[in-house]
């Protein structure tokens, strides 16, 4: 999203830092340089200059109020990220003092001991009472937190107002009515899929679990089990296959769709609904239906109800290898202070994880107005258990779906098979 990058308040925004408290040092390392080079890694992002832009912006206010520190920052890319960080838990001479990550990813690098705790550190930051619980959860393992939040990313349903004000439509206000309109739109317009929906789509179907009362695992402090094959994990599942069919999304076609693939089909124009992130803002922009869409939360079970969505985003940690504790934990805090977050909002669109700078951004943005409305609503979040990140690339709930859409297992069956192997996951993690 290519929105201009105001000025940041440099002075002000490290007023904080010189007033941090003392810190005790729990790395890996026995030193905690005061000055020197530090090393980060961000994502690299698609358009990334606007995101370089405020960062430049933040380092140069850290250097001046850190006298013979240097702050050395590399962008990397997101789908080699996995190698990187595996090899600089393994070398610490090759590691950054100071990492970007996904938030799903926090209880595995936790559990390869590649984190700092920060636990101390996060508590005696005055802007950390402001954070989001979901975002919160999301650094914190254990009871002991690796990381600040970053920004936050949420999905809810955009729909074609010129569709809906052609066939008389209102958008949905439960997900019974959600298919009963998908399936009027393809009715009307066999042109077009209703809803458009993807057999590889996790995050898109997470909230029909959740709406139903299911969830994916039950557990505590890295120790799960599978719940996916629950009498309401079950219902869910169930909601959300039965949209796979020529009377909305067809199975041969949407089966293999992903998440990019439903956001690329609406929009093309080639949907009444779809669910999307408030990151899939720019890519429906760009495309052939700009000015004839909205967004509304996606509805849960009960009229004025939102189904639950997955509180996806990214955090800033520091590596337990640092020989700078002290600034590392400093520099992570300006990264992801409140005023960094509002000039990232900017930049490009990421979602604060404070409230009020939140509410700020939808004052000023109102296409951000129902991705808040969902994040207020309650969000959900994965298991923190290492084991998510083997069940994310094993493809386990994929299967799953695509499994029940293709009519080779029963909802019963592919759950209970999904289970089996989410149990393995979670137990080979410890």
């Amino acid at each position: 999203m290519k929105l201009p990058v105001p000025a940041l308040l440099v002075g002000a925004l490290f007023l904080a830092a010189a007033c941090a408290p003392q810190t005790s040092s729990n790395s890996a390392s026995d030193k905690d340089d005061k000055s020197g080079t530090l090393r980060v890694w961000l994502f690299q992002e698609v358009g990334n200059d606007p995101k370089q832009k405020v960062v430049d912006s933040v380092v140069a206010a850290f250097e001046k109020a850190h006298t013979g520190t240097e702050v050395d920052v590399e962008y990397i890319p997101v789908d080699t990220r996995a190698q990187r960080v595996k090899a600089a838990f393994n070398d610490p001479a090759s590691a950054p003092d100071v990492m970007e990550y996904g938030n799903t990813d926090t209880a595995g690098y936790v559990h390869d001991g590649g984190l700092l705790d920060v636990t101390k550190d996060f508590g005696a930051w005055s802007e950390a009472k402001d954070t989001d619980p979901t975002a919160r959860q999301s650094v914190t393992v254990g009871g002991k937190v690796y990381g600040a939040p970053f920004y936050v990313g949420v999905r809810a349903l955009y729909y074609r107002t010129d569709v809906f004000r052609e066939l008389g439509l209102k958008p949905p206000a439960t997900l019974a009515e959600l298919a009963a309109t998908a399936r009027k739109i393809r009715a009307a317009k066999p042109g077009l899929y209703g809803l458009v929906v993807g057999g590889a789509y996790t995050y898109g179907a997470m909230p029909f679990i959740w709406a139903e009362g299911g969830e994916l695992a039950t557990g505590k402090g890295g120790s799960y089990t599978s719940a996916i094959d629950s009498a309401a994990a079950q219902k869910g599942i169930k909601e959300y296959t039965s949209l796979f069919g020529d009377d909305n999304c067809p199975a041969a076609k949407c089966a293999g769709f992903g998440g990019n693939d439903t956001v690329t089909a609406f929009a093309a124009g080639k949907a009444g609904m779809a669910i999307g992130g408030d990151f899939s803002h720019a890519a429906v922009e760009a495309g052939s239906v700009k000015g004839k869409y909205a967004v509304v939360p996606l509805p849960g079970v009960t009229a004025g109800s939102v189904a639950p969505a997955f509180a996806g985003g990214n955090n800033i940690g520091v590596l337990k290898s640092t020989t700078h504790r002290t600034l590392a934990v400093r520099l992570m805090e300006e990264l992801t202070s409140k005023k960094t977050q509002a000039a990232m909002f900017d930049a490009m669109g990421f979602l604060p994880t404070f409230k009020d700078v939140r509410d700020q951004a939808a004052a000023k943005e109102p296409f951000v107005k129902p991705f808040v409305a969902t994040l207020a609503a309650g969000t959900k979040f994965v298991p923190a258990s290492a084991g998510w990140s083997q069940i994310d690339s094993s493809l386990v709930l994929p299967t799953m779906f695509q499994e029940v859409v293709s009519g080779k297992k029963s909802v019963g069956a592919a759950s209970q098979e999904a289970a089996k192997k989410m149990d393995a996951a979670f137990g080979s993690a410890g």
